[in-house]
């Protein structure tokens, strides 16, 4: 038997994160590393916790086998509850047949009786693939005083950014009028978040009506919020005014580790006051040698340096020999600079080595070409990749 929740937590984190290509090729795009020591979910599964929602659902589907051991008991985020805590939900075997999540609409609906075991008054649902830190009982909190049946987090983005989001026009009190998914000419610069707090009980309604048009999509931009419009209830946009990136892209991944550089960067991560919770394997402290120059960068523990770092973001146990240069770049985990070589404006991934004189992008590349060498890639010597390359495992 299930004691009540008031809210509880349930984080679409089944997306393939095709525009990352070869770092999405074996990984659900949560699970991408970030920051040298963090991986993308982190930051959902810390404000969950930092926000007091302590019963969590994370709803897998594409490449889930490392997100579900990375998650494992919830451990690192205090989520290993007896009651509660954090739940792996990956499709399952119905009655009469096995179904993949249609979409956003349809895995929540595939899930209802987790929800029902704690009888949420709310439900908030959230992607769990970008890169925040954000309270949400303030949000909660606002959804209870305007009496909302749905309110949804917002962020203004620039005009020519609008039509990658949910946009939507409100009135002076903050209440939704109108919303498009991806509009080609958009009217507002109001984007959606991916962060919605629903009054379950009518949630699971028009879950279930839904479920049955056959024409739906299945999905909350394309079908649950403009269904509840329609239907006139109250829908409001909470503003967010905080640091959010939506990382579904190369440039924006790069864009946001970039984000964690300089002395007053515009993504904090030394906030002891709202900490972003990690599991990571034990190393030895980072090693600086006699040769190394390190400047503006993040550099993880167990990495050895010997060549140049400037303004880039390392994480746990790489190496960067004599000579070798890594500027502007994200080295991930485990990856092996080789001496002479250069990497410049790139991205490479886990466990992957450059080899010796061989250089990895250009410092005066083209905006947002940012070249990626995939995980376990191994560039031989002397070879050259040009900015905007994309190196696969397989």
């Amino acid at each position: 038997m299930f004691k009540k929740k008031e809210c509880i937590a349930m984080i679409l984190a089944g997306g393939q994160g095709s525009r990352l290509y070869a770092l999405t090729s074996r990984l659900a795009k949560p699970a991408v590393s970030f920051g040298g020591k963090y991986r993308i979910i982190d930051f959902t599964l810390s404000n969950c916790v930092n926000s007091g929602i302590d019963t969590v659902g994370v709803l897998t589907q594409y490449q889930p086998l490392l997100l579900n051991d990375y998650i494992g008991n919830g451990l690192p985020w205090d989520l290993d509850r007896t009651f509660g805590g954090v739940k792996i939900l990956p499709p399952y075997q119905g009655r009469g047949s096995a179904d993949w999540y249609s979409g956003t609409a349809n895995a929540i609906w595939q899930n209802r009786d987790f929800i029902a075991r704690y009888s949420p008054d709310y439900l908030l649902v959230l992607s769990g693939d970008h890169i925040y830190k954000m309270n949400y009982a303030k949000m909660l909190a606002y959804h209870r005083r305007s009496g909302a049946d749905c309110t949804i987090a917002v962020i203004d983005v620039p005009l020519e950014e609008a039509s990658r989001f949910g946009i939507m026009s409100t009135d002076g009190d903050g209440r939704i009028v109108k919303f498009s998914e991806k509009p080609k000419v958009p009217e507002s610069t109001l984007a959606s978040m991916g962060i919605y707090i629903f009054n379950t009980r009518m949630l699971l309604d028009s879950l279930a009506a839904d479920e049955r048009d056959p024409s739906s999509s299945n999905d909350f931009g394309k079908n649950i919020i403009p269904s509840m419009l329609s239907q006139g209830k109250k829908l409001f946009a909470y503003r967010f005014d905080g640091y959010w990136k939506d990382v579904g892209t190369v440039k924006s991944l790069w864009e946001a580790n970039m984000d964690m550089l300089g002395e007053d960067p515009p993504l904090r991560l030394n906030d002891d006051s709202w900490r972003i919770y990690s599991r990571h394997e034990a190393a030895a402290p980072q090693y600086i040698g006699k040769t190394a120059s390190v400047s503006n960068s993040s550099v993880t523990e167990g990495c050895e340096i010997y060549g140049e770092v400037i303004n880039s973001v390392l994480g746990s146990g790489v190496t960067v020999e004599a000579g070798a240069s890594v500027r502007d770049s994200v080295i991930m985990s485990r990856a092996v600079i080789r001496a002479g070589a250069t990497v410049d404006r790139a991205i490479v991934d886990d466990g992957a080595v450059i080899g010796a004189r061989a250089t990895v992008g250009r410092r005066n590349a083209p905006d947002g070409d940012i070249a990626v060498i995939g995980a376990g890639v191994k560039v031989v010597d002397d070879e050259a990749v040009e900015p905007g390359a994309m190196m696969y495992s397989d």
